[in-house]
């Protein structure tokens, strides 16, 4: 072939650009974020790992159940109730937006439409 060298070159240069934010952060994301715990509250609705991972599921099912059946019940965990609610449950303890919910969700890149119907906590 006549043009090997330069499809060689061509394959070279595009793997390096291609793999160009990988070996520039070393693989490295960044320091994770540490929000801010409530003071007034040591548990919540779900233990810490499922809430971290599965918040979204549980707000879009609470959401789906007020809104469209109307069923705003109080669920019980571990003696203490609870109702379905964003600003009822989450914001009693939670009452710091930039502090909590704003430093995992800038970390990963989200932009939750929680707040365009819901009031923001008064910072």
């Amino acid at each position: 072939m006549y043009d090997s060298g330069k499809i060689i070159t061509g394959l070279i240069i595009f793997v390096l650009l291609i793999s160009f934010p990988i070996w520039y952060n070393h693989g490295d994301a960044g320091e994770v974020p540490k929000p801010e715990m409530p003071k007034n509250s040591k548990q919540c609705v779900l233990p810490t790992i499922e809430m971290r991972s599965n918040h979204m599921q549980l707000l879009d099912e609470w959401r789906d159940e007020v809104l469209r059946t109307g069923d705003r019940a109080y669920f019980e965990i571990e003696g203490k109730q609870y109702q379905k609610s964003l600003q009822n449950a989450c914001i009693t303890c939670h009452t710091s937006k930039k502090k909590f919910c704003d430093t995992c969700h800038t970390y990963v890149s989200v932009s939750p439409y929680c707040w365009d119907c819901h009031l923001a906590p008064v910072e």
